[in-house]
């Protein structure tokens, strides 16, 4: 569904990419693992549009995207849940789930929809006239998440999805992205957490300095110590 191919990518003169290569295949969840400065959100910016390859390709569903603005990348199916999950703040809850399907004409299809994510995210349906701006932390990466999942993606890329949550709404989001991939979605998630995301994801892939130094199955990459390594360093997470 998803592969870069030797992505290589720059800000300014300073390299953030090394030729990296990766895949997501239809029905998977895939996660990008990392510490500070290893290029894991470039990686997100890159698919998104946001950020271009200097060198290499993005292709998604068989079709290059690189270079395409992002408003485009989202309308051919990829949706973001961006890191620090950015729901707009003086919204009311039913307004920010509403922006998700600003691109869809299909108005039936988008209640039935709207009411899904009420049943799959029942906090948000006691908040629908709160401001977004007022809710915790994790009730807010809800609603991302429910606001993207509005677009109907095919793909999911979301951006450290536990950062900042307690570990009650951990659990929680980590049981969402579960249930969203069992229902059809395609996940790819950037996250430092390894231990977290290799939990509930198939395979991973370990970004280290701008190159791929590890990919394999989740539980292969849990019991690696290479793994561990992946977090050494600091830096400011470009």
């Amino acid at each position: 569904m998803l592969s870069l191919e030797g992505v290589e990518t720059f800000y300014g003169p300073l390299q953030v990419h090394f030729g990296v290569s990766l895949r997501v295949e239809p029905g998977e969840i895939v996660c990008l693992l990392g510490g500070n400065a290893s290029g894991k959100s470039t990686t997100m910016k890159v698919i998104l549009g946001l950020v271009k390859p200097r060198a290499g390709r993005v292709v998604f569903d068989g079709r290059p995207i690189s270079g395409l603005p992002t408003p485009e990348i989202i309308r051919r199916g990829i949706g973001s849940v961006p890191e620090s999950r950015r729901i707009f703040p003086d919204m009311t809850v039913r307004e920010n789930l509403l922006m998700g399907a600003y691109t869809r004409r299909d108005r039936d299809e988008v209640r039935r929809d709207y009411e899904r994510m009420l049943e799959l995210f029942p906090r948000l349906r006691q908040r629908l006239n709160q401001r977004g701006g007022v809710l915790s932390g994790g009730e807010q990466q809800m609603l991302a998440m429910a606001r993207a999942l509005m677009g109907r993606p095919k793909l999911l890329c979301m951006d450290e999805p536990t950062m900042g949550l307690s570990p009650l709404f951990v659990d929680r989001v980590l049981e969402l992205i579960r249930r969203v991939n069992q229902q059809g979605v395609t996940v790819f998630m950037v996250e430092q957490n390894a231990n977290l995301a290799l939990q509930i994801a198939h395979r991973g892939y370990v970004l280290q300095n701008g190159h791929i130094v590890l990919e394999g199955a989740a539980g292969e990459l849990l019991g690696s110590p290479e793994v561990r390594d992946a977090y050494l360093g600091g830096g400011d997470g470009r």
